[in-house]
């Protein structure tokens, strides 16, 4: 049986007394409750840091009134993150960690008579076979029970025994108490203990496992969180139960291979039976005798589909079922569900003359990996629901993604993310959780972190989207490249061991069907610097910080594991988030919503060489939206031209988790930036792009299909037969010109030689009167009219000549419309389509909404019009001055 204890809890501190929901967090429930305001708005961020400094309790009335078992289990999926549970203020046990669950023995604590001078005794409870050893004070057990999360963890170690068994009577109403620790008072007690290390940014996070960016990031607010953030529950079991289930399926080309393990623990010593089945078809009876606690078998399963990703075939699933009973009686004990899929991965990391390759295989065939890095959707992950899960998730998928890279900076994410991405056909490659830092390898993180690893390996391993482990994010490349070697505790231990030896380690023996890698980026050996495009997995910061993006094109790494450029949210998110009046992109919530260093003179400088300084907000954020887009497209078509050289990129960053100035194409509202539409020209199946090279022009018709792509390559006013092979690149050298366009079966690519600064022209000074955009741009002659539809509005745009970027803004005509395409270029003579949706009606007048629809050219003569404007005030100003001068 199973009671839930989500809901509504009490929440209290020293000040603080106030309903709490559960799951959840103290910063949620202070914000329901009207305690602190919005932290999302303006710099409401400082006013709640004292949140993340305070310790909390969360409490409520608890009592088992179910039927008789041998043990009562009080079972966390989530505790956020230094906590001490008590039921009636006697010790149940202590967590230390955000990313593991616990299980703890709580039967003689809800079913004896309610005694307040009674202490509980603290027995160690032998380990299961195949346990790690554990902190005494928890069970390490993810996810134990049919009807809530099937897919188990570790068996138990060491934890609070029961007084006796034969669970048959209430003992009563119970207080269960947990007790939180500020993380800030923790890492603090860590870093005392084990001295400091060095890092990217200025707060504690490597001493305490908890979700990094809570403390800040160059994309995220500190809002250092605390509570019980995923499920909490009551389970009472008899006899045995399947504590650990891992199935690990394969693909061989002909078949599929089922290698499960289960681990069980036991309350009697019975012999059980495990039916195993899929999709209700029995393949396997196995016997467990009496004392043993754990079974394991290798099962042939012929005629299966396999697991495809998205583009190579159907990402075919199947619900594996484990039936675990008592072979005496025949009563049903337990009983694990999970949707497996069977497929086979490799990473190809042999030696050629290049360098090292970094190639992902799925069922024996190279993938070209178009993918983007997930941040939490949420700086609060209690408030993910598989909903929005699963709209996060298809928009990726729309988008021609293929692959999410959970960051480590974040989280393990939910069951839902890793099903979703099961049924999508998306890969998942999975950080371990360490992110831009220096980590102690001494205790007491690092038993937390063989833990945390064993627990999460097990967890996440049935599923076939999951095609990856990787150690770290930038920690093996950052400690040398920041020189963090002489800084203090620079010369301490710093994480290397588990990159290189524990981790693998645990990799290897829990989940053997999966390649590993040390971190991103890594050469594969210390024989090479870690971030060498010439040697496995990049990551490409150099261009943003310091270049302009045009520089794309300087290499062709192996593979683009992170790059990325900037841009502001969609116009609505800003203006929600910020009331500065007048707001301005300097001004000080515009500023508050930035959290990359120098970020907005980056942008600034990244505009410089293709575009004259705006002079208003609206202005920067049409041009910085603009060089976002253009700058992540030199990026990617590059890179995927040289395929399969290049065997991949992964963008940072799909997601947002607050309304911020970022690499996101999806902003923090869930609103689309129009670098995401833009995502899904780039990462389409059949794409051409027109890269230079050697000295002139070629077309790469980039063909990632299954089958050839054949036809005429229209270039100008010639016809190219082309055929690309399937999952292949093309390249058709051209003539060059002003304007080059090519298109093939309905898509286009287009070169504007006006877009390469001449390398004369030497740098554009931001705010420098009279610069012009590069190549002229002439009236576009833009019609724009606007047809009420069902559900929305269809925006017909007719140019009688060249508009560029014209870009609709579905904000700026109502807060809840959509659109469905980003900036689109029109040649002299076309018309297009913009379909606006919304939930309500939309008057057709609101596309004359400022800024509604712009294209380049207007966005730019507006700029030069308010720049004239401003040096006339300012000339009007500098008049007034002298004539006061003159007159005193």
């Amino acid at each position: 049986m199973i009671k839930d204890l989500g809901g509504t809890w009490n929440l209290r501190s020293t000040d603080v007394d106030a309903p709490a929901t559960v799951p959840g967090c103290v910063h949620t429930d202070l914000l329901d409750a009207g305690l602190i305001p919005d932290p999302f708005l303006d710099d409401n961020e400082l006013k709640v840091a004292w949140v993340g400094r305070t310790d909390w309790t969360y409490s409520r009335p608890i009592s088992w009134d179910g039927p008789a078992h041998d043990r009562i289990d009080l079972v966390f999926d989530g505790l956020d993150t230094v906590a001490r549970i008590e039921i009636d203020g006697r010790l149940v046990g202590e967590t230390r960690n955000m990313h593991r669950s616990y299980r703890f023995d709580v039967t003689a604590l809800l079913t004896a008579a309610p005694s307040p001078a009674a202490q509980p005794t603290v027995t160690p409870r032998p380990a299961a076979k195949s346990a790690a050893t554990q902190p005494p004070t928890a069970h390490p057990d993810a996810a134990l029970s049919p009807a809530a999360q099937p897919a188990a963890a570790l068996p138990p170690a060491a934890q609070p025994a029961a007084a006796g068994n034969g669970c048959d009577r209430s003992g009563g109403e119970r207080e269960l108490s947990v007790h939180f620790t500020s993380a800030y008072t923790e890492a603090q007690r860590v870093e005392s203990l084990v001295g400091p290390r060095p890092n990217a940014y200025p707060e504690p996070f490597q001493f305490i496992r908890k979700m990094a960016c809570s403390f800040g990031w160059d994309w995220g607010p500190t809002l250092v969180t605390a509570g019980i953030w995923r499920p909490v529950r009551l389970e009472g079991w008899s006899t045995a139960r399947l504590a650990t289930v891992r199935p690990l399926a394969t693909y061989d080309g002909d078949a599929g291979r089922l290698d499960l393990a289960a681990g069980i623990e036991r309350t009697r010593d019975r012999v059980l039976r495990a039916q195993v089945l899929l999709d209700d078809r029995e393949i396997a009876v196995l016997d467990v005798p009496a004392e043993v606690d754990g079974v394991q078998a290798e099962i042939d399963v012929p005629g299966v589909t396999p697991w495809n990703p998205t583009g190579y075939g159907e990402p075919a699933l199947y619900m594996l079922t484990v039936i675990l009973t008592d072979v005496d009686d025949g009563t049903e004990l337990d009983r694990y569900q999970q949707l497996t899929g069977f497929r086979s991965v490799n990473i190809d990391c042999s030696q050629d003359e290049a360098g090292t390759r970094f190639v992902v295989q799925v069922n024996g065939a190279p993938v070209l990996v178009k993918g983007v890095n997930w941040i939490p959707d949420d700086i609060f992950p209690s408030r993910m629901t598989r909903a929005r899960y699963e709209r996060r998730l298809r928009e990726a998928a729309a988008a021609g993604v293929n692959l999410i890279r959970v960051w480590g900076g974040g989280i393990y994410e939910d069951r839902d993310f890793y099903e979703l991405c099961d049924r999508l056909g998306l890969m998942v490659w999975q950080d371990f959780l360490f992110a831009c830092a220096c980590y102690p390898e001494e205790e007491p993180i690092r038993s937390e972190v063989i833990a945390e690893a064993r627990e999460n390996v097990l967890r996440l391993s049935p599923h076939p989207s999951l095609i990856t482990w990787n150690g770290n994010n930038e920690n093996l490349w950052l400690r040398d490249a920041h020189g963090w070697a002489g800084d203090p505790g620079g010369d301490q231990s710093w994480g290397e061991a588990y990159y290189l030896v524990l981790l693998p380690g645990i990799v290897s023996e829990g989940d053997p069907s999966r390649p590993y890698q040390a971190g991103s980026p890594w050469s594969g050996s210390w024989e090479h610097e870690p971030n060498d495009p010439a040697h496995q997995t990049f990551h490409s910061w150099e261009v943003w910080n310091r270049q302009d993006y045009l520089h794309y094109r300087d290499s062709a790494p192996r593979f683009v594991a992170e790059f990325g450029w900037q841009g502001p949210p969609a116009w609505r998110t800003l203006r929600d988030a910020v009331s500065d009046e007048p707001m301005r992109p300097d001004s000080p919530g515009v500023l508050h919503h930035q959290k990359a260093e120098d970020g907005n003179g980056k942008l600034a400088r990244g505009l410089a060489p293709h575009f004259p300084a705006p002079s208003t907000v609206e202005g920067w954020h049409y041009l910085t939206q603009l060089n976002q887009v253009r700058a992540v497209r030199t990026g990617i078509e590059h890179w995927r031209s040289h395929w399969p050289h290049t065997a991949g990129t992964i963008v940072w960053q799909l997601n947002d988790l607050w309304p911020v100035t970022s690499w996101a194409a999806i902003d923090g509202a869930g609103r689309y930036k129009p670098l995401y539409f833009a995502l899904r020209e780039m990462y389409a199946d059949r794409a051409l792009t027109i890269q230079p090279r050697d000295g002139g022009l070629v077309v790469a018709v980039l063909n990632d299909s299954p089958r050839p792509w054949t036809g005429l390559l229209q270039v100008n006013e010639a016809g190219i037969e082309v055929s690309a092979p399937p999952r292949s690149v093309a390249l058709v050298p051209v003539p060059g010109g002003d304007l080059v366009v090519a298109e093939m079966d309905g898509v286009r690519a287009l070169w504007f030689a006006g877009d390469v600064p001449a390398p004369s022209a030497g740098p554009v000074i931001p705010g420098q009167a009279g610069v012009t955009v590069r190549g002229g741009l002439t009236d576009p002659g833009l019609t724009v009219t606007a047809e009420v539809v069902p559900g929305g509005l269809d925006v017909h745009v007719h140019a009688t000549g060249l508009a560029r970027d014209v870009l609709l803004q579905p904000d700026r005509i109502h807060p809840e419309a959509v659109v469905d395409r980003g900036f689109t270029t029109l040649l002299p003579g076309e018309s297009t389509v913009f379909a606006v949706r919304a939930p309500v009606e939309l008057d057709p007048g609101s596309i004359k909404s400022p800024w509604a629809l712009t294209d380049l050219w207007s966005a730019l003569r507006h700029e030069e019009e308010k720049h004239e404007e401003q040096r006339h005030e300012e000339r009007k100003h500098e008049a007034q001055q002298h004539d006061e001068r003159r007159h005193d």
